[in-house]
Parts: structure tokens; C-alpha cells; sequence
């Protein structure tokens, strides 16, 4: 029998190589864009597997080299503050917010921390909350809320700003003049009750120049003209009423008085005479004595 004798292809004639399919030209064609998005893929494992390994070797020795030596990484992988974006600021001082944050342009980004710029933020008595995010690869958020300016308050010599709860939140009053000037121990506690009912006495209030403390228990009223209204403790309100009364029916608020007592629920003491010279307040409440 005669073997079969192996088939050879034709000299001459060459095979022809497999086309690449669709989805490895796509491939190809990105390969570029794929590879640092791997890089940065790569970090983070190699970087949480360290955490890991820290964390359960020895957490309180080698937590910080740990975060040292992830911050030199972040800086080769490019990943540095690029931009700090502040919101919510009015009156705070600039320059105080950026000590609190401690982080500028060009700082590794894995190195700051969030929750502790936070604490340092709402340690500053403008803030009363911040609110601090970090967005990988390079970019800081920080949203304040600030407490506002509600009155000046003037005590033992010291002169401050203080917002609606009576806190101190600034000394420089030189862009605060138009608020409520209150004067006195304790009078920034109770300052935002009386705020209030001037507010309701458009007539008195328009006309006042400082409300003082007296005693800490109740307080009196210096007008621009110089007259003094002394108040009874803790019936403000139905005084104010009376002196409004008396004000509609004579213009008693625009006479010639010196003093004007309410102490007494069903009494009032009118002292007719030039009434002293109100003048600054400060200047008003060192020269004069408070009697209760």
C-alpha cells in the first residue's frame, strides 16, 4: 500500500498573521490613560496593607513613621495640596483661620488631617462650627458658621464684642459701633432680653446710648441726652410699658430730665433738671457710680 504522503503548501505563498480584535486596539489605545490610574491603585493597597501590619505589630510606636513615610509616598505620587477653599467667613480673621488650619499649597494632602484642623478651628471664638473636607488627589474644603456680633460689652475696663449667648468673641468693636452697648458684671449674660424689649420701644430705643447692669439684678437706661431710667428687677417689660404710655401722652422722653425711677410697680419719680451729659460710654461709666 502506498503511504500518504504529508500535504505541503505551495512555495511561494506566505500565511497570513490573526488581526488584533476590536477590544485589544481599545486596549492599546488607552493603555496611556489606564496605567496611572493602576499606579495610584497600587499605592493605596501597598499603603492600607501597611496600615494593617502597623496596627497590629505595634500601633502606638510606629503609627507615625507609618503616616511619615505615606506622606513622602503621596508627594511621589503627585498627591500635594493644590487649593484650600474657605467658605462662610464674614469677620474672622483671615490669617487666624489659616494658623488653625495649618496647611498650605504644596503640603502632602495624606498628612493633614481633617478632624484635627476641625478642633483647631472651633478652638477660635469666632466659629462656632467648621465643617473640613479633603478631596484626593489635591483639593481642601472648610466650611465655617461664625457666631454673630450682637452687642459691645463693657466690663472692668475691658471692652468686647460679645454674640446673642453673651460670649466674647472679638475686642475689636471699631467696626461694631451701631450694636447695643451694654456695661456691667454679668450684663452680657442678660444682654439679649433686654435687646429685645428696647427693640419693642422703637421711641426708647432709638434714644438710647448704654444699658448698665446694676448689682447684676437689674439694670438702667443712659439716653443720648443724659437722662437716666432705672428699671425695676425683673419687670422690665411692664415698666417699658408705662414709660412708653407716658411718653405718647406728654413727650416725656424728649424733656428736660434728669432721671426717670420705675423701680416702684405703681409709682413713677420724674427729676426735672439738665440731665447729666451721656457722652462715650466708657467714658460715662468710669465717671459715674452705679447705686443699687
Amino acid at each position: 500500500m502506498a503511504r500518504n504522503s504529508p500535504q505541503r503548501r505551495p512555495r511561494g505563498r506566505e500565511t497570513t498573521p490573526d488581526r488584533p480584535s476590536g477590544l485589544r486596539l481599545w486596549l492599546r489605545r488607552r493603555r496611556a490613560l489606564v496605567r496611572p490610574g493602576l499606579h495610584l491603585m497600587l499605592l493605596f493597597a501597598v499603603l492600607g496593607g501597611a496600615v494593617m501590619g502597623v496596627l497590629a505589630l505595634d500601633p502606638a510606636g510606629r503609627f507615625q513613621s507609618l503616616l511619615a513615610g505615606a506622606s513622602g509616598l503621596g508627594n511621589n505620587a503627585g498627591l500635594v495640596v493644590r487649593s484650600v477653599t474657605l467658605e462662610g467667613r464674614q469677620h474672622a480673621p483671615l490669617e487666624e483661620l489659616r494658623r488653625a488650619l495649618g496647611v498650605q499649597r504644596g503640603d502632602a494632602i495624606l498628612a493633614f488631617s481633617p478632624h484635627a484642623a476641625r478642633e483647631r478651628l472651633e478652638a477660635n471664638a469666632w466659629v462656632a462650627r467648621a465643617h473640613v473636607e479633603r478631596h484626593l488627589p489635591g483639593d481642601i474644603l472648610v466650611r465655617i458658621e461664625e457666631r454673630q456680633p450682637y452687642a459691645i460689652w463693657q466690663h472692668g475696663g475691658v471692652v468686647e464684642v460679645i454674640d446673642r449667648a453673651g460670649r466674647p468673641i472679638s475686642d475689636r468693636i471699631e467696626e461694631f459701633g451701631l450694636l447695643p452697648w451694654v456695661v456691667g458684671a454679668g450684663a452680657n449674660q442678660h444682654a439679649e432680653r433686654m435687646v429685645e424689649l428696647l427693640r419693642g420701644v422703637p421711641e426708647l430705643r432709638d434714644r438710647t446710648e448704654v444699658l448698665v447692669r446694676v448689682g447684676n439684678r437689674r439694670w438702667n437706661i443712659k439716653l443720648r441726652n443724659g437722662t437716666e431710667i432705672r428699671l425695676p428687677e425683673g419687670l422690665e417689660e411692664a415698666a417699658l410699658r408705662r414709660l412708653r404710655e407716658q411718653h405718647a401722652a406728654m413727650g416725656l422722653l424728649d424733656r428736660p430730665v434728669a432721671s426717670i425711677d420705675l423701680r416702684l410697680p405703681d409709682k413713677m419719680t420724674v427729676q426735672v433738671g439738665a440731665p447729666a451729659p451721656a457722652g462715650d460710654p466708657a467714658a460715662t461709666q468710669r465717671a459715674r457710680s452705679v447705686r443699687g
